[in-house]
């Protein structure tokens, strides 16, 4: 089976998001894995689908380790 791809242009349009975000992100390490084609850039499908699945969250609320206790 092959794999699916997307550029940072379809993704952008999954997410309703800028590409300048997912270039952002590339270039702070957030975001999903990509791949890097001599000057293009993909990222797997599922590698999206992958950080889609650890995006999941009950609640906003943060949880912070106590250092006192």
């Amino acid at each position: 089976m092959a794999t699916k791809h997307l550029n940072q242009i379809d993704l952008a349009a999954r997410w309703n998001i800028s590409h300048r975000t997912l270039e952002r992100w590339r270039w702070t390490g957030e975001g999903p894995r990509f791949v890097k084609l001599g000057g293009r850039v993909v990222y797997r499908l599922e590698d999206i689908e992958e950080y889609e699945r650890e995006q999941i969250r009950a609640s906003t609320a943060r949880t912070f380790a106590n250092p006192a206790a």
